[in-house]
This record gives C-alpha cells, structure tokens and sequence, in this order.
C-alpha cells in the first residue's frame, strides 16, 4: 500500500535502532532479516543462541549481520538492573531477574537509550506487551495512559481514494474515565500528527451531540473534553459530537450551532468505550472493505509497538515501519 510505501521510506531516512524482543518466532526473524537486508531499520533480535539458531534453520534465513542478544547473559544485563532498581525502588534480585525477560530488556534498552524503537508481542499478550513498557520505558509527559490506534484506510471517502482514518481506543482500555479518555485523545493526536500527511482533527465520539443526550455516558465525553481543554487548549479536538456529526459536513451544519474546526470533517475518531471502537473497526473493516493497520500502542515517552500472536513477516515490518515514523526528527 501507498501509505505503507511511505512509512518504510520515512524509516530508512532514520536509518533507527529497533528491538525485537520476539526474535526466535520465525516471522520476527523474516522481519528482521528484510529490515536490514532493505536498510529499513537496524534490527536488534532478543532470544538465546540455541532458539534463535533453531529459528534460523526452520526458516532456512541467515542470522549474518543481524545483531543478536540474549538477555540472559549480556554484559549490559547488570546497568539495566542498576538503573532499573533505581527508577523503581525494587530490590536487586528481583531486577535482575526481570531484565533477563526479553520485554523487559529491551525496554531498559529503549529507556537507556541503546535503541530507538521497541516492537513486540508476537510470542506475547497486548497487556504483558503495555506493562513491560510501562515499567521501563514509562509514560509521555502529561500522559498517564496506555492506549491503542487503527489506522484506517478507506477504499474511497468524500471522493478520494485510499483516505486514511484514525480510530482510537480499539484495543486496550475498556471503560476508559473521562481523564483516561482525555489522555487517549491527547496522545492520538500527537500519533497523528506523526502519521498523518495532514494535521488531525479529533472528534470524541458519543450518541449524542453536544448535549443533545442527557445520560452520564455523554456526559463522561463531555468531562473528557472540558479536561482536554484544560490541558492543551490549542488542540484540536472537539465534541461530544455522533459519527455523523463527526464526520459529514452537512450534517454537523443541522447539528451544531457553534463553529467547529473537527465537526464535519473529522479525521480521527475518539471512540467513549472499547466496544464502540472495537466493534467499528471491524464494521469499517468488514463492511467498508478498509485496511485495518494496528493495534498500534501509544502514549509511552518512547516508540513502542504491539503485534498480533500470529503477525506475519510483513505485518511486523509496516509495525516496525509505522513505529520508526513517531520517532522524533
């Protein structure tokens, strides 16, 4: 697709660092093998020289310049319990324990700064994935919520072709507060301005339009912009406003009597619950024929990707490729 065409060649320009803490699965080591071998990413793979060399031989691919360490016994093992017992105030042993898991290591390389990009979670679950980062890496300033994107890309919408969407929170929080639901809308924007090639404009979602349904789930949305507000009234992000209103310019002009930079012509989607996001990814998905790209993981103070159990080859490049692009120029 284009706009992964795009990403790769905005990750070569990097020419970036990324842990592979997966690095015996076999689409992992492929991954890892066409990041180098097409200069799209210095890959680093995690994993022990017995399962990675079995990798390699199932795989009939060739560990010949890729970077392998085995968190186990690397040298860099002791620093990162040392900085990990300071950042956390745990004791020695029980950090040196957890910085012989693979998340967990190259975390602590990501947040000591021996990589640029961490993508992981094809042998791990989404929320195993979230609570290594969270422990090593942390949280964005201002941001203290874990949260997931999809990128959307519609075969066709208001007369253009392969438009890309955003939709947030598909993936990790479920009944996200009004303040969770501020900080996925903050840090959704700041994803999008990184992905998109034109500035965000975020519509928090509900079945109502400002105030047009008095019911405390709207009124959660409400809090959640009025926190929004608060915190960075230069964003660009309004509601509460319904995907019609959202989205359809005619309809936000019956709907709304004040001005709206978002209404109408919103371009990323804020979803109020996991259901709401989850089940419309999949409708826009099934129904739209769209390419869904993600679970995309943000609001970490560094690039940090999830995959899904079972990613293919590609998927774990365009994640790699889409990680690379929020890195900071």
């Amino acid at each position: 697709m284009e706009i992964i065409a795009r990403f790769l060649d905005r990750a070569r320009r990097k020419n970036a660092r990324v842990v592979l803490p997966d690095g015996h699965d076999d689409a992992v080591l492929a991954a890892a093998r066409r990041l180098r071998d097409e200069r799209i990413a210095r890959p680093i793979l995690l994993g022990t020289a017995a399962h990675l060399a079995e990798a390699a031989a199932r795989t009939r691919l060739s560990l010949d310049g890729l970077q392998v360490i085995d968190p186990a016994v690397s040298p860099r093992a002791e620093a990162y319990a040392e900085a990990y017992v300071r950042h956390r105030h745990v004791d020695e042993r029980v950090a040196r324990r957890l910085v012989h898991k693979p998340l967990v290591y190259g975390g602590m390389m990501l947040a000591q700064g021996d990589a640029d990009a961490m993508v992981g979670g094809a042998l791990h679950a989404t929320a195993i994935v979230i609570e290594a980062a969270a422990v090593t890496v942390g949280y964005e300033v201002g941001i203290h919520t874990a949260s997931s994107l999809f990128l959307m890309i519609l075969p066709s919408h208001g007369g253009r072709t392969d438009v890309p969407l955003i939709y947030a929170d598909c993936a990790v929080n479920v009944q996200p507060t009004a303040e969770q639901l501020a900080d996925i809308a903050l840090a959704t924007e700041a994803t999008a301005a990184r992905l998109l090639d034109e500035p965000p404009r975020v519509a928090l979602l509900s079945f109502s339009t400002v105030g047009s349904g008095p019911h405390p789930d709207a009124e959660k949305v409400r809090r959640a912009l009025a926190l929004v507000r608060q915190r960075r009234p230069d964003a660009n992000i309004d509601g509460e406003f319904q995907a019609d209103a959202a989205l359809c310019a005619r309809v936000a002009a019956k709907k709304l009597k004040r001005p709206s930079g978002v209404a109408g012509n919103a371009n990323v989607l804020i979803f109020p619950d996991l259901d709401a996001g989850n089940i419309a990814y999949k409708l826009t998905q099934y129904l739209a024929g769209a390419q869904a790209i993600g679970p995309i993981l943000q609001g970490f103070a560094k690039p940090v990707s999830d995959l899904s159990r079972g990613a293919s080859a590609d998927d774990v490049v365009a994640a790699v490729a889409i990680c690379l692009t929020q890195l900071e120029t």
